[in-house]
């Protein structure tokens, strides 16, 4: 039986933003047109969003079917030619959506329109983001956040095994580029340019020996069968902390990947943001552990230190290289306290503390010239911004 929803009258119009005002009319439009009768909603709630993307929470003023009494809108500006995080947001939450209720770690999508670049979504409330508990002052809470954030990442990579296909077919329908990683173009360019960089940058030669793992690591991203959907943005922003788990936000660059490069970040922690904080000893190891509970069932073969161990470090050197690759050029640009947010810690900390990490697991699997690599770095960095960049504090909950 339908229910109507009439809770005051619909004020899109007092939207102070005249964006915000327009996404919640198409999202009418969007709405009405998917269930055949009008759809009124009212009191928009700008909750930002990357880049120029507009994300709104609406109420659901007026409508004849039964519907949440809150949704998520999100509209996107026309896309560059190479990159459409659009067809990435709207292709991932159709996949996702498919998935069984209870194996849904995503909003759930009601409905999209590819001609207004817009997603409806499922509101999950105002739950806390990982972030937040990272910020906090409660270090339990806070580790359980981190836990929590790793059993569901290996939950989306053991639900989500082997739908190459199926997400490869939902972007052709969208008009985007199938089988296209976001990271894909950025890693081949750093696989290629960081030799050079680190050279003229730091002053710094990267062995021959070095550059050969490096390259093994990529191919091993490229021709990897152990893949499985992708966030592929790690930023604790991106992560709600609900009473059923975390759960995964913001799908930008959502792909189908290898799942230990998504692992690492575990490693590597939350390796696309410049805002990252250091974690207390052993906290990435026990993220480590709860991601393998999770995908165990699907990749028995990753309960092995052998198998997996190596991996993770060739994945986790990918890591280390993109984002040098990235960050350095703005750090030799002496941009770092400039460009960095309010209380985050230097961006030459964060680097030198990737690479110092790097060195620790490289060193413990015995491979030497990734740990002289390492070091090489960490001597270079420090020696360029001081004492300062060995010096990463950890997320204020940890303090």
């Amino acid at each position: 039986m339908s229910v109507e929803i009439t809770a005051g009258p619909p004020d899109v119009d007092d939207a102070a933003d005249p964006e915000v005002a327009e996404t919640v009319a198409a999202a009418e439009a969007v709405l009405t047109g998917r269930f055949g009768a009008k759809v009124r909603l009212a009191d928009p709630e700008d909750l930002g969003g990357a880049g120029k993307s507009v994300v709104v929470r609406v109420r659901v003023a007026a409508t004849p079917f039964s519907m949440p009494r809150t949704l998520v809108v999100k509209r996107y500006p026309p896309a560059a030619v190479d990159r459409d995080p659009f067809a990435h947001e709207a292709v991932s939450h159709q996949l996702l959506t498919a998935l069984p209720a209870e194996e849904r770690l995503t909003p759930e999508l009601v409905a999209h329109d590819s001609r207004r670049r817009l997603v409806v979504l499922e509101d999950l409330g105002k739950a806390p983001r990982l972030a937040d508990k990272l910020l906090g002052n409660d270090a339990r809470a806070a580790e359980r956040g981190l836990l929590a954030w790793a059993h569901s990442l290996g939950r989306l990579h053991a639900t989500t095994a082997g739908r190459d296909a199926d997400f490869d077919a939902l972007m052709r329908r969208q008009g985007g580029q199938c089988c296209r990683d976001p990271l894909a173009e950025d890693l081949t360019a750093a696989l290629a340019g960081l030799p050079e960089l680190s050279d003229a940058a730091l002053g710094v030669p990267i062995s021959a020996a070095a550059v050969a793992f490096a390259q093994k690591a990529g191919r091993q991203f490229s021709t990897s069968r152990r893949r499985a959907f992708s966030p592929s943005t790690a930023c604790p922003d991106n992560n709600l902390v609900t009473s059923k788990g975390v759960r995964f936000l913001d799908f930008e660059g959502g792909c189908v990947r290898d799942i230990v490069f998504d692992a690492a970040c575990l490693r590597v922690p939350f390796p696309t943001c410049w805002c990252a904080f250091g974690l207390p000893a052993g906290m990435s190891e026990a993220m480590v552990a709860a991601w393998r509970a999770e995908v165990g069932s699907v990749w028995p073969d990753l309960d092995d230190d052998a198998v997996l161990m190596p991996r993770l470090l060739e994945a986790q050197l990918l890591w280390v290289w993109l984002s040098t690759w990235r960050g350095l050029p703005r750090l030799a640009a002496a941009a770092d306290p400039a460009h960095r947010p309010l209380q985050s810690p230097p961006r030459s900390a964060s680097l030198t503390a990737r690479w110092a990490r790097l060195r620790i697991d490289a060193a413990l699997l015995g491979a030497d010239e990734i740990v002289e690599h390492a070091e090489a770095m960490v001597a270079a960095l420090t020696r360029r911004y001081g004492p300062a960049a060995l010096e990463l504090p950890l997320y204020p909950a940890f303090r």
